[in-house]
Formats: C-alpha cells, structure tokens, sequence
C-alpha cells in the first residue's frame, strides 16, 4: 500500500512542484509592496491578459485537466484528492514550461511577479473565480497534511469590475490557469 501511495500521490506531487518551479516572493519594500497593492487599472488588466496569453499558449494540451476540474468547481463540485493529483501529473512539465513562458511575459510587460499576483487576484474576484491553488494543495500532500480542498469566491471590489468587463470572455476561459498559480 505505501508502495502504490508513493507512485499515486508522493510522485506526482513531487513531480508537479519540481515543474512548477515557482520562484520564491521577493522581500519588498514599503514603496515595493504599496505599488503591488495599488488600486488595479485598465493598463494593469491589458498586460495580465497579454501575460495570461503567452502562458495558455505554452501550456498546450495539458490545459484540457484543469479546465475540467475548474468546470467541476464552477458547478459547485469540491475536487477530490485523486482528481487534483491526477491533474498535477498530467501538468506537471507543461506548467515548467508555462512558468518560463510566464516570466517572460512578465518581463516583456515590465510587470513583477508580485504585482501580477495582486492582479490575478483582483481579475478572479471580478470574474467570481474561487480562491484555489492547487500549488498550496500540492505542498500540503507533499507535507503530509490533508489538503483543504474546499472554495471560496470573495466579493469583486467595484472598481475592478468595470476594468475587466471588455477582456470577460478570453479571461474566463483562462482564468483555469490560476488554479496552477500562473
């Protein structure tokens, strides 16, 4: 049996969070951190989805698994411990090559890691996109804990609202990607 938990869950985990390859947030300054949690603009959102295009692309067909868990979640429906490891194996090589995809997008729109964190976040709120990463679900299986596996969806703030309405379509049919934190 630990032999098959290995394979099953242990692997892939370990596989995924070595294709991740997420390098680590940098300590900020004040100036730093204050322009990280700016007030999100309509330039902010028109290079998240210049971003968010590089990295759909370099993620190709693996894309398919977590759009269906992410459908799964739309409806209501917790993913299972199974499913997302599955999931994370399957992505596991597409999602390295998306992160470098990623990093350069993100240096092509002279936006940090950081600052296109916030607006992943301000973007998925707006589009009412719930809160999971299955990176933070990873690391808990790697750590043997059990995985919280259960959504939640923040209310949109206001303003951002407006500033996503013209990119709505492209970004929900991406927005499966934030479930791998890209």
């Amino acid at each position: 049996m630990a032999g098959l938990a290995y394979f099953l869950v242990y692997r892939p985990v370990q596989g995924f969070l070595t294709g991740f390859g997420t390098p680590a947030p940098a300590q900020q300054t004040q100036a730093q951190q204050a322009e990280t949690q700016a007030a999100l603009t309509r330039a902010d959102v028109q290079r998240f989805v210049r971003v968010r295009r590089s990295v759909r692309t370099a993620m190709g067909d693996s894309f398919s698994g977590v759009e269906k868990v992410f459908r799964d979640i739309q409806l209501g429906q917790s993913p299972n411990a199974l499913t997302v490891l599955g999931v994370l194996r399957d992505a596991t090589g597409s999602v390295g090559v998306a992160r470098r995809a990623q990093a350069g997008a993100l240096a092509r729109e002279g936006m940090t890691l950081n600052r296109y964190a916030y607006v992943r976040a301000e973007v998925n709120r707006a589009l009412g996109v719930p809160d999971i990463d299955f990176q933070k679900v990873a690391s808990a299986v790697r750590s043997g804990q059990v995985p919280d596996l259960n959504t939640s969806v923040r209310p949109p703030d206001a303003r951002s609202a407006p500033l996503v309405q013209p990119f709505r379509s492209e970004l929900e049919v991406t927005a499966p990607l934030g479930l791998l934190g890209l």
